[in-house]
């Protein structure tokens, strides 16, 4: 499938979704579309990701594209006015539209009629299914062995990691799988419920039923995380995913040098080992699960710098951690399978 990727004013530091796509996606990436670095390459920003154009706008992207991906999710899920003509551009070309926004394009007005018009489907992919209730308590029965990426804040590491231990997982022949709870991780998957749109009392509900949905085919699971659980917003999402996961393990993802939660900056992040306390206390009641390694961060650290801070955060939870796109995710993967021997 070819693609283009909608990412203006944001890429790659505040684009996720897009650098998520662009480094897990089985995709054909024709363009990232960003008016701020038009002109420029993605390899400029972003080196170990598929490389491709960035253009201003979806008329500047060269050949025919299957689907426009919008690629940034701002706070609130909003929709931004200055991407309609974009959408529009896309639609009107009759390529499909795919967003993991709160605001569901397939309910505008104006693109629902470009889309029967002109061929294309428009895919929410945090539209959460009509049918979800609420948790059982029952993901603990499963075979599998569940682990649940958690963080200090949002936009912590919490997506990379996860795509990160299963793919060296594969690597090593362990049937691994991703249990997507974001509009990031869905759009690279496949499938998934973006939890953090689903009714309160149903989420925890959502996360059980994948868990135990995709347990029936793996033997290790790795539960996309959301949001932080000392975030002044998002911490319901982050209890429903760790209580209806009731993970077996938890791996803590930082921004390494981060003191406040961003967009949030009165708000302070715990001390690390406070904060892998917290989440194993929280845990604890529903199905115990301990912190048994870190992912850090370390992108706007220098190669020393970045070393020191993994090796820091590693003292302070008294558990292996490391960049997993830095330094790769084996000694931290290491400690997660032995832990399913045991």
């Amino acid at each position: 499938m070819r693609v283009a990727i909608l990412a203006h004013e944001t890429f790659p530091d505040r684009a996720k979704t897009a650098v998520g796509i662009l480094r897990y996606g089985d995709h054909d990436v024709a363009a990232v579309l960003d008016r701020t670095t038009a002109g420029e390459r993605v390899r400029d920003h972003v080196s170990d990701v598929e490389d491709a154009p960035i253009v201003a706008s979806f008329d500047e992207v060269p050949g025919s594209v299957d689907t426009l991906v919008i690629g940034i999710s701002p706070i609130g899920g909003a929709f931004d006015e200055t991407w309609r003509a974009d959408v529009r551009a896309a639609l009107e070309r009759g390529s499909d539209v795919v967003a993991g926004l709160h605001y569901f394009l397939g309910d505008d007005e104006e693109f629902a009629r470009l889309a029967a018009e002109h061929g294309g489907e428009i895919r929410d992919v945090r539209r959460p299914p009509d049918d979800l209730t609420v948790s059982d308590g029952t993901a603990g029965e499963v075979d599998a062995t569940v682990v649940c990426t958690v963080g200090t804040d949002c936009s912590s590491g919490k997506m990379t990691t996860t795509f990160e231990l299963v793919r060296a997982a594969r690597e090593r022949g362990v049937d691994a799988g991703v249990v997507p709870t974001g509009q990031t991780g869905i759009m690279i998957d496949g499938d998934g419920i973006a939890v953090d749109r689903v009714v309160s009392d149903f989420a925890a509900g959502a996360v059980e039923r994948m868990v135990e949905a995709r347990a029936e085919d793996h033997d290790l699971l790795v539960v996309e995380g959301q949001g932080a659980l000392a975030h002044p917003a998002y911490s319901g999402v982050t209890a429903a995913i760790v209580h209806g996961s009731m993970p077996d393990a938890m791996v803590l993802c930082h921004v390494a040098g981060q003191e406040d939660v961003h967009g949030y900056e009165h708000v302070s992040i715990p001390p690390i080992e406070e904060y892998a306390d917290l989440y194993e206390r929280f845990a604890a009641p529903v199905s115990p699960a301990p912190v048994v390694a870190g992912a850090v961060n370390t992108s706007r650290l220098d190669e020393a710098a970045a070393s020191d801070a993994v090796a820091s955060v590693a003292g302070v939870i008294d558990a292996p951690a490391t960049d997993p796109v830095r330094f790769g995710v084996d000694e931290i993967l290491d400690e997660i399978l032995e832990g399913q021997e045991r």
